[in-house]
């Protein structure tokens, strides 16, 4: 079957990397069939969604490189949920319940006391026409639950293989508040159903309410999508991810420097038995993808294995690819040389600017004490340009025979007079590029 699935955010907070990754394998798994992938923004929730937080929410899955055959709003659609609540009504499916807050969690606690679980007893179904009246009268106003039916349900998970729930173990299901507005249960079923969605792909906590949703699907005449619930992503040392946990927002990775493909990288494979290499593109990511892949451990993201990541995805990074964001960096002179001789030494791309001071603009040379006499040697020795990536070898031959130095006593007083800087990318490939003039100038301690 080819797929449908969509990917359904509440924008009431920031994306972070766990969220990311359910959008990613959404999205993945339609491109790899030939399928249809919608952004579907639940924001029933009027009170906390903003339309900050949904522009958001496009503007960091749009960095990703994630494209929608339809994006989608909830807020749109209460027309929809209006018909499905009456449909469910009419057929007996839902009920009004009174119980307040309060007396519901008395309820909770006393069944846990007891050692039952805490499922509702469908005191609402008994309650009298007097009763109804009385407590409109108090002004209450009824909150409506959908009456499960107490049979098996069954369904095989695309990741956890074959799943089972009794009816009879899970709680009646509230879908309507007390003030009219809806809870997320019918609305995405009544969504799923109307958008043709075939295939829900989400987290594992929503597993109870698939099965639920079951119900719900077949009580609004509707056939029952295919399941598959991914194991939820923690970070390193094993808490849960927030929305509003803002070190590892899309918005706040991207500001620290990470790719995006650095990120589609990492989440593509992570919970997989697959290996997590660097990929340039999303067609080549699309496809080494297999939902099949996913196992139920649970997948830890590491900020250290992404920078990783995104270091080798930087240094596999063909030129062509990264020529315009040199330029809009005003990194005038950044061609595809300068981009060979620096890149085996990122991390994140704006450490360009960096090698792009130190080959073309000032630089104040670090020199130690006792290395003048070696850099006096050092500039009489410098070979007539041109020069190209040999020349480094040649010149620091000579050195080494005018001064008697070798290893690190030869090497590191003329990087840090040609840099600044003890570390670095190779100086055969940067030397050439510094250029004679600048070279002399610096050994010699003179800032150029």
């Amino acid at each position: 079957m080819t797929p449908t699935v969509r990917f359904a955010p509440s924008p009431t907070g920031l994306l972070h990397v766990g969220n990311a990754r359910m959008a990613l394998v959404n999205w993945l798994y339609a491109r790899k069939l030939g399928g249809k992938a919608i952004l579907r923004l639940d924001d029933t929730d009027q009170e906390r969604s903003t339309q900050e937080f949904a522009d958001a929410i496009q503007a960091d899955l749009k960095w990703l490189g994630l494209d929608w055959d339809a994006v989608e709003r909830q807020s749109a659609r209460f027309d929809a949920y209006d018909a499905a609540f009456e449909r469910l009504k009419s057929g007996g499916r839902l009920y009004a319940c009174y119980e307040t807050p309060d007396e519901l969690d008395y309820k909770r606690k006393r069944q846990l006391r007891a050692g039952k679980p805490p499922v509702y007893d469908r005191a609402g179904l008994t309650v009298t026409d007097e009763q109804k009246s009385a407590y409109e009268a108090e002004g209450r106003s009824p909150h409506w639950r959908f009456k499960l039916n107490h049979t098996e349900i069954e369904f095989d998970d695309l990741v956890r293989g074959p799943v089972h729930f009794h009816g009879e173990n899970l709680s009646d299901p509230v879908l309507v508040r007390g003030d009219g507005t809806y809870l997320y249960m019918m609305p995405s079923a009544v969504d799923d159903i109307d958008m043709g969605v075939t295939h829900v792909v989400r987290g594992e906590d929503h597993v109870s309410n698939s099965a639920i949703q079951i119900q719900l699907f077949a009580a609004l005449g509707a056939s029952v999508p295919t399941f598959a619930h991914l194991p939820l992503m923690t970070d390193a040392g094993g808490d849960g991810l927030s929305k509003r946990l803002g070190s590892l927002s899309l918005g706040d990775l991207r500001e620290q420097g990470v790719e995006a493909m650095a990120i589609n990288s990492l989440l593509a494979h992570l919970g997989t038995s697959d290996d997590i290499d660097p990929f340039t593109d999303l067609p080549s990511l699309v496809n080494t993808f297999d939902i099949a892949h996913f196992s139920r451990a649970t997948p830890k993201f590491d900020p250290d294995r992404l920078w990783a990541l995104n270091a080798r995805l930087l240094h596999a990074m063909p030129y062509d690819t990264v020529a315009n964001r040199l330029t809009g960096m005003g990194l005038a002179h950044a061609d595809a040389r300068f981009w060979d001789a620096i890149r085996s030494n990122l991390e994140k791309l704006s450490d360009s600017t960096v090698w792009h001071d130190v080959c073309f603009s000032t630089v104040t040379p670090s020199i130690l004490a006792g290395d003048d006499a070696f850099l006096v040697d050092a500039v009489v020795c410098l070979p007539a340009e041109p020069w190209d990536e040999t020349t480094w070898n040649t010149w620091t031959t000579q050195v080494k025979e005018a001064s008697g130095r070798k290893g690190k006593m030869l090497f590191m007083p003329l990087r840090l007079a040609l840099t600044g800087l003890d570390h670095g990318p190779e100086l055969k490939n940067l030397l050439p590029i510094i250029g004679r003039e600048r070279a002399a100038a610096r050994l010699a301690g003179n800032a150029a």
